[in-house]
């Protein structure tokens, strides 16, 4: 009997594989009305999982019931961008959102040092 565990977990790699591909890495380029270029690169990330078992039973001789799945989860995170004007290409990154409280308070820290700053030369009646 051919198990059905390796089929299942084939066809979410199948599926998965058409989702995912070099142009979902490096996305089309975009062509602007002034002749800029733009490239969107993005990183891909991805988990498989698939699991099953043989149920056991007691009427059936020979042949064990089978129950199971898989399943596949995609996250796409756009990196940079490459800009190409006049035959000059930059590569501009995309800042990552802060993913912790204290990333996000440090990142705060400039703005709010210049809030004080301003707010403290207002007082003291020093002029910038």
């Amino acid at each position: 009997m051919n198990h059905p565990l390796p089929d299942m977990i084939g066809t979410t790699m199948e599926k998965l594989q058409t989702l995912v591909d070099t142009n979902t890495v490096v996305g089309d380029p975009i062509v602007t009305a002034d002749g800029t270029t733009v490239i969107p690169i993005t990183k891909v990330s991805y988990g498989i999982a698939g699991g099953g078992t043989d149920f056991t039973t007691k009427t059936q001789k020979g042949a064990n019931p089978f129950g199971g799945g898989a399943g596949a989860s995609v996250t796409l995170t756009p990196i940079s961008f490459l800009i190409i004007k006049d035959g000059v290409t930059r590569m501009i990154p995309v800042a990552e959102p802060a993913s912790t409280t204290v990333d996000r308070l440090i990142e705060k820290v400039p703005e709010f040092t210049d809030k004080l700053m301003s707010f403290l030369g207002d007082k003291s009646g020093a002029v910038e």
